[in-house]
Protein backbone atom coordinates (compact mmCIF):
# COMPACT_ATOMS: atom_id res chain seq x y z
CA UNK A 1 0.00 0.00 0.00
CA UNK A 2 2.75 2.48 0.89
CA UNK A 3 4.72 1.96 -2.30
CA UNK A 4 1.50 2.34 -4.34
CA UNK A 5 0.67 5.55 -2.47
CA UNK A 6 4.16 6.97 -3.07
CA UNK A 7 4.02 6.12 -6.79
CA UNK A 8 0.49 7.51 -7.16
CA UNK A 9 1.41 10.72 -5.35
CA UNK A 10 4.56 11.25 -7.42
CA UNK A 11 2.74 10.60 -10.71
CA UNK A 12 -0.14 12.94 -9.93
CA UNK A 13 2.07 15.66 -8.45
CA UNK A 14 4.07 15.59 -11.69
CA UNK A 15 0.87 16.10 -13.71
CA UNK A 16 -0.26 18.90 -11.42
CA UNK A 17 3.12 20.58 -11.79
CA UNK A 18 2.99 20.24 -15.58
CA UNK A 19 -0.62 21.35 -16.04
CA UNK A 20 -1.37 23.49 -13.00
CA UNK A 21 -1.48 27.26 -13.13
CA UNK A 22 0.52 29.70 -11.03
CA UNK A 23 -1.93 29.59 -8.11
CA UNK A 24 -1.86 25.80 -7.95
CA UNK A 25 1.93 25.76 -8.05
CA UNK A 26 2.17 28.43 -5.35
CA UNK A 27 -0.13 26.47 -3.06
CA UNK A 28 1.77 23.23 -3.63
CA UNK A 29 5.04 25.03 -2.88
CA UNK A 30 3.61 26.57 0.29
CA UNK A 31 2.37 23.14 1.37
CA UNK A 32 5.96 21.87 1.20
CA UNK A 33 7.61 24.91 2.75
CA UNK A 34 5.35 25.18 5.80
CA UNK A 35 6.81 21.96 7.23
CA UNK A 36 10.41 23.19 7.06
CA UNK A 37 12.19 24.02 10.32
CA UNK A 38 11.27 27.38 11.78
CA UNK A 39 10.23 28.30 15.32
CA UNK A 40 8.98 24.68 15.42
CA UNK A 41 11.09 21.81 14.18
CA UNK A 42 9.99 19.73 11.19
CA UNK A 43 9.02 16.70 13.28
CA UNK A 44 6.69 18.78 15.48
CA UNK A 45 5.07 20.32 12.41
CA UNK A 46 4.55 16.88 10.86
CA UNK A 47 2.97 15.71 14.14
CA UNK A 48 0.57 18.65 13.96
CA UNK A 49 -0.15 17.79 10.35
CA UNK A 50 -0.95 14.20 11.28
CA UNK A 51 -3.37 15.25 14.03
CA UNK A 52 -5.12 17.67 11.67
CA UNK A 53 -5.26 15.03 8.94
CA UNK A 54 -6.82 12.48 11.26
CA UNK A 55 -9.39 14.96 12.57
CA UNK A 56 -10.19 16.13 9.02
CA UNK A 57 -10.37 12.45 7.93
CA UNK A 58 -7.97 12.60 5.00
CA UNK A 59 -6.38 9.16 4.53
CA UNK A 60 -3.95 10.38 1.85
CA UNK A 61 -2.78 13.11 4.21
CA UNK A 62 -2.50 10.59 7.04
CA UNK A 63 -0.33 8.36 4.87
CA UNK A 64 1.91 11.28 3.88
CA UNK A 65 2.46 12.46 7.47
CA UNK A 66 2.94 8.90 8.74
CA UNK A 67 5.68 8.35 6.16
CA UNK A 68 7.35 11.67 6.93
CA UNK A 69 7.26 11.01 10.68
CA UNK A 70 8.62 7.51 10.11
CA UNK A 71 11.47 9.04 8.10
CA UNK A 72 12.10 11.45 10.99
CA UNK A 73 12.51 8.58 13.46
CA UNK A 74 9.19 8.75 15.30
CA UNK A 75 8.76 5.90 17.80
CA UNK A 76 5.60 3.85 18.17
CA UNK A 77 5.05 5.46 21.57
CA UNK A 78 5.19 8.92 19.96
CA UNK A 79 2.80 7.82 17.21
CA UNK A 80 0.24 6.60 19.74
CA UNK A 81 0.43 9.85 21.68
CA UNK A 82 -0.23 11.71 18.43
CA UNK A 83 -3.17 9.38 17.77
CA UNK A 84 -4.53 10.11 21.25
CA UNK A 85 -4.48 13.86 20.60
CA UNK A 86 -6.39 13.30 17.35
CA UNK A 87 -8.95 11.12 19.15
CA UNK A 88 -9.52 13.69 21.89
CA UNK A 89 -9.82 16.56 19.43
CA UNK A 90 -11.89 14.72 16.83
CA UNK A 91 -13.87 12.20 18.84
CA UNK A 92 -15.03 8.76 17.80
CA UNK A 93 -15.32 9.70 14.11
CA UNK A 94 -11.49 9.54 14.08
CA UNK A 95 -11.45 5.82 14.95
CA UNK A 96 -11.58 4.56 11.32
CA UNK A 97 -8.67 6.89 10.51
CA UNK A 98 -6.82 5.66 13.58
CA UNK A 99 -7.13 2.19 12.10
CA UNK A 100 -5.69 3.47 8.81
CA UNK A 101 -2.78 5.12 10.65
CA UNK A 102 -2.03 1.91 12.59
CA UNK A 103 -2.20 -0.11 9.37
CA UNK A 104 0.32 2.27 7.78
CA UNK A 105 2.55 2.12 10.85
CA UNK A 106 2.56 -1.68 10.74
CA UNK A 107 3.50 -1.62 7.06
CA UNK A 108 6.27 0.92 7.66
CA UNK A 109 7.70 -1.18 10.49
CA UNK A 110 7.57 -4.29 8.28
CA UNK A 111 9.47 -2.47 5.53
CA UNK A 112 11.98 -1.37 8.18
CA UNK A 113 12.42 -4.94 9.43
CA UNK A 114 13.08 -6.03 5.85
CA UNK A 115 15.74 -3.34 5.40
CA UNK A 116 13.73 -1.35 2.85
CA UNK A 117 13.88 2.43 2.77
CA UNK A 118 10.86 4.61 2.22
CA UNK A 119 11.18 7.92 0.43
CA UNK A 120 8.62 10.38 -0.80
Amino acid sequence: MIEEFIDYRARLNKLIHEKGNLHTKRFMNLDSQVYEKGALDTKTKEMLGLVASMVLRCNDCIAYHMIRLFQLGTSDEEFFEIFNVALVVGGSIVIPHLRKAVEILEELRELERNGKTVSL
